[in-house]
């Protein structure tokens, strides 16, 4: 009844053998962590990017790690000392805090295939810092072509804007980036690049101005905005009768689908500069795999799988110029046209600080507050945190692409 024992105790030999060469001299496989602020259709477009990655590295995996709240996220890693290896970065003034900080790596990343302001905004004294691995352009208007004829300046009239302010930690954004448009539209660069810098007052001057005339445009959109999400402000079943929307395409909540001539289509808000913005990654840690995925993600190659994914992301890189959806196509030449300036996000240039409080602020505009107090408000604020007293805000905010 013994004899079956040593046919089972060889397998067992063998079985142990085998475990002991894998672990023994078996490859190593490299974890990289990546924190990102995305959900959704965005998510599941980096995330095919990602398996792209994987399947030309067998040897490293990419874990990412998705919150809404990335900039506190982000803080409490850094300031424990648990950075993740790479990271969406919140804002070009983020950038330049990591940066000063010490915390932010120097990329070995060849990014001269991205246009500017894109390029240069993630880079310091021609090192580079942080790749923009997805773009927006902001200063558009959206509208029905089925419903309505294409809008002009000054959007003034019979229509009715959809907004929607909340988005979770950086609710109030949408409003903000809109009154940057109106800054840049009305006043010019010289004036936008001034006050995102920290050189301009809040309180009088164009920016005031700016607001009184966010207020006067949106007038009845105004109510209730501050609770509703943003992505269903344009929502045919939570519009109410609005029939214009402000900003990029990513925050829209079209289907594929509908986006095209004869359906939802565009005009730029601005006959001269465009407010744009982007998802820029950098690097916390030494880690090799991590490198190897910056680099990759910074490639034209991946810049082309991630705009063809759902989500409606938008490439800096000039050298992406294929997309499936036609719309979507045009948004990305106009980036690489020199008929336009195209100035970063004023909230996104400015210090953290400086941004969320102007977020905070644009709620409380919303929840019927006077606008003089939230200004001035924003005056201290600013004197107290923002770059004029602290360092020198990122440059250049404002580029036209060169002809290519």
């Amino acid at each position: 009844m013994r004899r079956p024992a040593a046919p089972l105790l060889r397998c067992a030999l063998i079985l142990g053998l085998l475990l002991a060469s894998v672990s023994c001299g078996g490859p190593e496989r490299s974890k990289v962590t990546i924190m990102v602020p995305w959900s959704g259709t965005e998510f599941r477009a980096f995330y095919a990017v990602v398996k792209d990655f994987e399947r030309g590295h067998p040897g490293i995996d990419v874990e990412p790690q998705v919150t809404r709240a990335l900039t506190q996220q982000l803080d409490a890693a850094v300031g424990a000392e648990a950075e993740p290896d790479l990271a969406v970065l919140p804002s070009v003034g983020a950038i330049t805090k990591y940066r000063g900080e010490g915390a932010l790596k120097e990329l070995d990343v060849d990014t001269r295939a991205y246009v500017q302001p894109f390029r240069a905004l993630g880079m310091h004294e021609g090192d580079v810092y942080a790749v923009p691995v997805k773009a927006d352009l902001k200063s558009l208007v959206w509208y029905d072509f089925r419903s309505a004829q294409a809008p002009s300046p000054p959007w003034s009239g019979h229509h009715h804007w959809c907004l929607g302010l909340e988005s979770g930690p950086t609710s109030g954004w949408p409003g903000a980036d809109w009154i940057a448009d109106l800054v840049l539209s009305d006043a010019g660069v010289d004036t936008y690049t001034d006050w995102a810098s920290g050189n301009a007052e809040w309180a009088e001057g164009p920016v005031e101005e700016a607001w009184t005339a966010w207020g006067k445009l949106v007038g009845a959109g105004l109510k209730g905005a501050a609770s509703r999400n943003f992505r269903q402000a344009a929502n045919s079943k939570d519009a109410h009768g609005c029939s214009l929307s402000h900003g990029s395409l990513s925050a829209m909540p079209f289907g594929s689908a509908q986006v095209n001539d004869a359906q939802y289509t565009y005009v730029p808000s601005s006959r001269d500069a465009l407010e744009v913005s982007a998802d820029f990654v950098g690097k916390f840690t030494r880690n090799d795999g991590a490198d190897a995925f910056i680099r990759y993600l910074a490639s034209t190659e991946a810049q082309r799988i991630w705009v063809n994914e759902p989500g409606f992301a938008v490439s800096a890189n000039r050298k992406v110029t294929e997309y499936d959806n036609a719309t979507q196509g045009r948004i990305a030449g106009i980036l690489r046209s020199p008929d336009f300036a195209l100035c970063f996000s004023a909230a996104d240039a400015m210090d953290p600080d400086v941004s969320a409080a102007f977020y905070r602020a644009v709620l409380d505009y919303a929840n019927g507050k006077e606008p003089g107090p939230l200004l001035t408000a924003l005056d201290k604020v600013q004197q107290q945190l923002g770059y004029s007293s602290r360092k020198p805000a990122p440059t250049p905010l404002c580029s036209t692409p060169e002809p290519r």
